[in-house]
């Protein structure tokens, strides 16, 4: 049996509550095909425009009442991985159950370890929740926000991104997928920490990119294979261009050529090829697939997708 750590993208979960809602169904049929298929899965999944929407909910309530107080961003994504991970684990539970396989799914409140020392901190640049206009952009920054220019679709809210460096929870994930369970894990990125002095852990205003985690956790648990899911089929050289060319199946040093080239976007397909290589780099025979949701059953089979390997 594989065992398969699912990197769900954005699109899996839609941009509001009703749209999650509708959205996971169809994300647990893929799932559930996979599961189908006997490979040891375990799901992560990002938390995009949730956990600004969490974190802005939070921000005007306080507005209004002071009683009420902020909350800090690890506490925002701590909320997002819970009411993300309720509607996962039981759309894939009643899939499952319609399919007659006996596998029960658990969502873990998941703290990705990260350095204090990461330079990260020094520039944030991980966008979260709405865009805003110029003026409201401004405004945001007297309040003490970091904002930026987001590709021409206005402003968002930047916070720090800094690597993972370990899964708090990761012998929790183990023992479930051991026991034959299926975790949701490492929601966002995980609730990132900051571990003191006196070993303690603290959280810290950042976002983890949820494939770099993805693939932190896929090399923790030794998995044969990380799938990160986005929207579309595969990855390509000029993208949206006229000499556009897909790729099927590329090395680690030709992925890392085409990255030095500048043929993947910053904030887009960038940083999926960076953590399909840092998992393929971290252990020998150690593939990663990049692929659409409703594919990933054909890409696992070698049907499609781009898979990278050593």
């Amino acid at each position: 049996m594989k065992r398969v750590v699912l990197a769900l993208g954005g699109n899996a979960l839609g941009d509001n509550l009703h749209e999650q809602m509708i959205a996971v169904r169809s994300a647990a049929k893929a799932i559930a095909d996979l599961i189908e298929d006997d490979f040891e899965v375990v799901i992560t999944h990002g938390n995009g425009p949730q956990v600004g929407m969490i974190n802005l909910a939070m921000e005007t309530a306080a507005k209004v009442d002071k009683n009420l107080f902020f909350i800090p961003m690890s506490v925002c994504v701590a909320l997002s991985q819970g009411y993300i991970g309720y509607d996962i684990q039981n759309a894939l539970r009643e899939e499952l159950q319609e399919r007659g396989i006996n596998k029960s799914v658990a969502t873990i409140i998941t703290q990705t370890l990260v350095s204090a020392d990461d330079p990260a901190f020094n520039d944030p640049s991980k966008p979260i929740g709405a865009f805003y206009s110029e003026k409201e952009a401004a405004d945001m920054k007297e309040r003490g926000y970091d904002m930026k220019e987001d590709a021409g679709r206005g402003w968002r809210r930047v916070v720090a991104s800094p690597a993972p460096v370990g899964i708090i929870e990761s012998d929790t994930i183990r023992t479930l997928l051991e026991a034959g369970h299926i975790p949701v894990a490492v929601g966002g990125g995980g609730i990132p920490v900051k571990e003191t002095e006196e070993r303690r852990l603290k959280g810290t205003s950042a976002v983890v990119d949820k494939d770099f985690a993805s693939a932190k956790l896929a090399e923790i648990l030794d998995a044969d294979l990380l799938v990160i899911l986005t929207a579309v089929e595969r990855v390509a050289l000029n993208f949206g261009k006229p000499n556009q060319q897909f790729l099927s199946e590329i090395s680690i040093d030709q992925a890392e050529r085409f990255i030095s080239e500048g043929h993947f976007a910053p904030g887009s397909m960038l940083p999926k090829v960076q953590a399909a290589l840092s998992f393929v780099k971290s252990g020998t025979g150690r593939k990663a697939l990049i692929t659409m949701l409703e594919k990933a059953r054909d890409g696992l089979a070698g049907k499609t997708g781009t898979v990278i390997s050593s």
